[in-house]
C-alpha cells in the first residue's frame, strides 16, 4: 500500500509540476510520498530484523533438538537397562502382572485414581494391588518404592 501511495503521489506530482499548481499543494503531496517512502523503509527494514531472528531462532531449535535426540539416543540403552533392573525387581517380590503395572505407575507418579482410570478399574482396586505390591515388597509406601529403586541411582554430594 505504501508504495502504491508513493507511485500515485509520484504520477500526481508530475503531473502537478505541467499544470500550474501551487506550491503548498505540492509540498504535501511530497511531504505524503516522502512519508510512504520513509514508511515503506521503515517496514521493510523492521521485516528484514525479524526474518533474521527468525532464523536464528530456527538455527538453536534445530540444534536443541538435535542435541535431545542426541541425549535420547545416549540415555536409551541405560533406560532399557534400569527398566530390566525393575522389572527383575519386581519378579522377585512375585508380583502378579497387575501389581507390576500398577508398581510401574506409581514409580511414574500417577495417583491411584488416575491408575484406575488409566487401567479401566475400580479405585478400590488399585488401592488393594497397591498394599499387595507394598506386602509383598516389605517396603511402608510409594515414598519407599521409589526410594528403593532411585537410591543407589543418586550421587552422595561431594564436599559435605
Amino acid at each position: 500500500i505504501l508504495v502504491l501511495i508513493v507511485f500515485f503521489v509520484g504520477v500526481d506530482l508530475f503531473q502537478d509540476l505541467n499544470e500550474d499548481i501551487k506550491w503548498p499543494h505540492v509540498l504535501l503531496e511530497v511531504t505524503i510520498g516522502l512519508g510512504a517512502s520513509v514508511g515503506f523503509w521503515m517496514l521493510m527494514k523492521t521485516s528484514f530484523r525479524k526474518s533474521q531472528a527468525l532464523v536464528r531462532s530456527q538455527a538453536v531449535i534445530a540444534a536443541q533438538t538435535k542435541e535431545v535426540e542426541r541425549w535420547k539416543a545416549e540415555s536409551q540403552k541405560h533406560i532399557q537397562g534400569l527398566s530390566a533392573v525393575i522389572d527383575a525387581q519386581l519378579e522377585r517380590w512375585s508380583l502378579s502382572p497387575a501389581e507390576k503395572d500398577v508398581a510401574l505407575l506409581i514409580l511414574k507418579g500417577l495417583s491411584l485414581k488416575e491408575i484406575a482410570e488409566l487401567r479401566s478399574t475400580a479405585e478400590r482396586t488399585v488401592r488393594a494391588q497397591s498394599t499387595a505390591i507394598y506386602s509383598k515388597s516389605g517396603l511402608s509406601g510409594r515414598s519407599e518404592l521409589a526410594a528403593f529403586f532411585l537410591e543407589d541411582l543418586m550421587l552422595a554430594p561431594t564436599g559435605h
